[in-house]
Parts: structure tokens; C-alpha cells; sequence
């Protein structure tokens, strides 16, 4: 992408996005100091890289996935409306959910409650992309450079790494953990849009 195609965007993401209806949700989330131990396992979680395209042994698995991948890609059509980049785009979620061991459908509500699955939100405290990540997470646990929080898979890949680490905080309580994410620890505003957007989400027959 050129750079002038770039600032074209993260306008349309970042300044004329807050002209619609699905804003970019990222409250005013704390920096807080990591222990040497956990900010080395963060680091060393943010670091690893491996193809999203997963590789099945069990053949019901794979049919599984393709279901998943199938019934999302309908659903998420008019968000995204380039078959490829939509394919792509929910490869690397599933991909980065499971290896975080999160719900690829509480990833999904998350991002549509965060970005509205704008790859270049900003919202007002300076949270990126479709997760909206703070900036400050590069400099904790990654290489300082905050524009890569723009690019997609490092973006998904910080996001769920970061829930994770606020899930294992709360002791696995998701409502707490989402509460941490978003800046609003305690108050039931955004972790029950989550769960809502979450639904909206699951195939049939899930819960």
C-alpha cells in the first residue's frame, strides 16, 4: 500500500470512522507494570510466528473448520466485501483465538464491538486497529513500533495474547478479564456488549 493510500485509510478508520454508527470502543486501558516472568512469556507469545492456515490430522476437524470458515464468511460478507481478504481475515482469527485458547466467536464480538472490523481504527485514547491495541503493548512486549499494530495478523496476534493474559489474571472470569481490555474492570457496559455481539457469532446449535 502507497503512502499516500495509507493516510487515505487510517482517515476513513480513524477520524471519518467516528461519523458512523460502529465506533472504535477502546476505553482509557492502564499501563501496568509486568513482572520480568510474565513480561518475557508475553514476549516470547507475541514473537512466535506460524502460518494461520491450520493443518488437520482428524478429517471431522477439518469438515468442521470449513463449516465454520463457510458460515462466518456469509455472515461477515457485508463487512467485507473482497472474498480473499475476508477469507484471510477469519483464517488468522481462528488461527490466533485457538492458539490463545480463546473462542473464535469471542473474538469476533470483540472486534465488532472495538473496530467494527475497521483494519484502521483509532479510537480517542489512541487504541489501533481491529482489536485496538494500545501502543504501549509494542513497547512492553514487542519491537516499539506501533504502526505494525495496523497489520492484521500482528494486530489479532497482540489482541488475543493480551485477553489471555487478562483472562489468566481474573482467574479465567471473562466478564473481568473483558472489563480489564477494555479500560472499565467491574462496570457491565462493554463486556455485555461483547457477550451480545458474541452471539451473533456462533453456528447453530452453540451456546
Amino acid at each position: 500500500m502507497t503512502l499516500l493510500l495509507a493516510r487515505r485509510s487510517l482517515l476513513v478508520g480513524g477520524v471519518a470512522g467516528w461519523l458512523l454508527p460502529c465506533t472504535a470502543w477502546a476505553g482509557a486501558q492502564v499501563e501496568e507494570p509486568l513482572i520480568d516472568s510474565v513480561r518475557s512469556a508475553l514476549t516470547a507469545s507475541i514473537a512466535q510466528s506460524a502460518p494461520p492456515r491450520p493443518k488437520f490430522d482428524d478429517p471431522d476437524a477439518r469438515v468442521a473448520y470449513l463449516r465454520w470458515l463457510s458460515a462466518m464468511s456469509e455472515k461477515l460478507k457485508k463487512r467485507k466485501t473482497e472474498t480473499q481478504i475476508r477469507i484471510e481475515f477469519l483464517e488468522t482469527v481462528w488461527y490466533e483465538a485457538k492458539r490463545a485458547g480463546l473462542e473464535p466467536s469471542l473474538v469476533l464480538g470483540l472486534i465488532q464491538v472495538e473496530s467494527g472490523f475497521r483494519k484502521y481504527a483509532i479510537s480517542t485514547a489512541g487504541a489501533r486497529g481491529y482489536m485496538q491495541v494500545m501502543p504501549f503493548w509494542t513497547r512492553s512486549i514487542g519491537d516499539g513500533n506501533a504502526s505494525s499494530l495496523f497489520h492484521m495478523q500482528t494486530n489479532l496476534r497482540f489482541g488475543c495474547v493480551i485477553l489471555r493474559h487478562y483472562l489468566d489474571r481474573e482467574k479465567g472470569d471473562l466478564y473481568m478479564a473483558l472489563g480489564r481490555y477494555n479500560g472499565s474492570r467491574g462496570r457491565p457496559e462493554y463486556p455485555n456488549l461483547v457477550f451480545g455481539a458474541r452471539r451473533q457469532w456462533l453456528l447453530p446449535g452453540e451456546t
